[in-house]
């Protein structure tokens, strides 16, 4: 049960979120969009009517795709007949491949399954996509550009705020599928649908952890690459986990973006410095990996915490093969785990979808379909007239947004960190939900975030009073 302390706008958001776990009956009937007609007995006579088919639908939400006339160049990208968005991954990184490609195999499905329904008000949804190979960001964003799309949808690259001279230069505006640099994160022309704002942390994983292990997070430490998207995070993880009761020894672990040769000598750093309990930023494969068998080989057995990206089926099936080097790693859950497709019809939507198009599922494609639903969902309601700044205004306004049961819900147009959240752990091969309770999908609390952060990268993105970066310069989209 949660905490009566929650305030009511806290309670709200719980609520809406349970809301899902009561529809499993609901699960695959007219999600598709292709429902036919069904015949029924009627109590008497002995006749039969026909009942009209369901609206489609994805998870609780009602598709925003269908046949329409809109008509009109009404902005760069769009005609009578068609839409173009750009999406994209970091898929060609030779050091990681297929680095975040979980993100475009979920939008191409995504855009298939809106066009099977008309398109979005008769116009049909084309895709165009950009692999900015993590280093660059700057050559996909300046072809974006060059090729006139409409909008960036969905997209995720670990280097963003790289971007944002060329973004902000062609007033691109984007929902995308996360954001990581604070410059991004809180640029113009773009909405989120699970933010992530650079002056904000989400800490529900810490202080679920710290419950669970309250010593130990007292001696505390980071890994993390020494490289600006890791900095960023593990610089505000410093300052907002102390909050949760966190305290940090003077022992923290750089480690090689591209990895190590020798893992080893870190994990004895940190068990030579006392550490119980560390903070990993970064990518589970393969670095964690590494990190987690020297720390087997060497005796280092801590808690381990980290971030959402963590939560993937392959560092799974790793632990599984590896004798459970990563049996206390824990993870902050933001979307519905796959484990619950059976219950949750959003879920099991998007995995169908994806699986029928033969592409990768990972929680961030989850999130790139909750941004497309968002972004599809604001261009309906802007009718014929569609235009960035109302598509942009649209999603703004929407309030618990959840992508139809994906995730945790959000406010987009607040840009705030995730009052909520969900602990999640591994064993052995399987994912398995640690906090909270059974009867209780995602815990809710406010003081799950910490709001004001003044980090380096907050201070380099030179944040205004509305709380927009303006070191590369802003644009009102149009």
């Amino acid at each position: 049960m949660l905490s009566r302390k929650l305030s009511m706008n806290s309670r709200a958001r719980c609520a809406t979120v349970l809301v899902v776990i009561g529809l499993v009956a609901a699960a695959c009937g007219g999600n598709h969009g292709n429902a036919a007609p069904t015949a029924s007995t009627a109590p008497s006579g002995g006749q039969t009517t026909t009942t009209a088919p369901s609206a489609p639908k994805f998870g609780t939400l009602d598709s925003p795709c269908g046949s329409g006339s809109a008509k009109g160049a009404t902005d760069t990208g769009i005609t009578d007949t068609s839409i173009t968005i750009g999406y994209g991954d970091d898929a060609g990184y030779s050091a990681a491949p297929g680095l975040d490609k979980e993100m475009s195999d979920a939008i191409k499905p995504m855009i298939k399954w809106c066009n099977d329904q008309g398109g979005i008000n008769g116009r049909k949804v084309v895709g165009k996509y950009y692999d900015a190979q993590v280093l660059q960001v700057t050559q996909a964003m300046t072809q974006a550009c060059n090729d006139k799309v409409f909008m960036l949808v969905g997209q995720g690259f670990v280097l963003d705020a790289n971007q944002e001279t060329t973004r902000i230069g062609c007033k691109l505006s984007t929902i995308p599928g996360f954001a990581v640099g604070t410059a991004f994160a809180s640029g113009s022309g773009m909405q989120q649908p699970i933010p992530n704002p650079g002056d904000e942390e989400a800490l529900s994983s810490a202080y679920q952890v710290a419950k669970l292990f309250p010593e130990a997070v007292k001696k505390a430490a980071f890994a993390y690459a020494d490289f600006p998207a890791t900095t960023e995070t593990r610089d505000k993880a410093a300052l907002g986990y102390p909050k949760a009761g966190w305290k940090f020894l003077n022992c923290d672990q750089h480690y090689n973006i591209a990895g190590e040769s020798d893992w080893k000598p870190f994990a004895t750093n940190l068990k030579s410095c006392g550490v119980q309990a560390v903070v990993w930023v970064g990518s589970p494969d393969p670095n964690m990996e590494n990190f987690l068998n020297a720390s087997k080989q060497v005796g280092f057995t801590p808690i381990w915490a980290t971030d959402p990206n963590g939560y993937t089926a392959a560092f799974a099936k790793w632990n599984g093969q590896n004798g459970g080097a990563a049996d206390k790693v824990y993870v902050r859950q933001t979307n519905v785990p796959f484990e619950l497709a059976g219950q949750v019809p959003a879920v099991k939507e998007y995995v169908d979808l994806v699986q029928k198009s033969h592409g990768t599922i990972g929680l961030l494609g989850e999130q790139s379909a909750s941004a497309f639903l968002l972004w599809a969902t604001a261009v309906k309601s802007c009718g014929s007239a569609v235009t960035a700044k109302c598509v942009l205004d649209a999603a703004a306004a929407e309030k618990n947004w959840t992508g139809g049961g994906l995730h945790l819900p959000t406010n987009p147009g607040d840009n705030t960190a995730p009052t909520c959240g969900m602990l999640m752990k591994l064993n052995g091969a399987t994912w398995v939900k640690v906090a909270p309770g059974a009867d209780t999908l995602f815990e809710c609390s406010d003081k799950f975030v910490v709001k004001g952060l003044k980090t380096s990268a907050v201070a380099a993105a030179k944040i205004n009073a509305q709380r927009i970066a303006t070191a590369f310069g802003t644009f009102t989209p149009k």
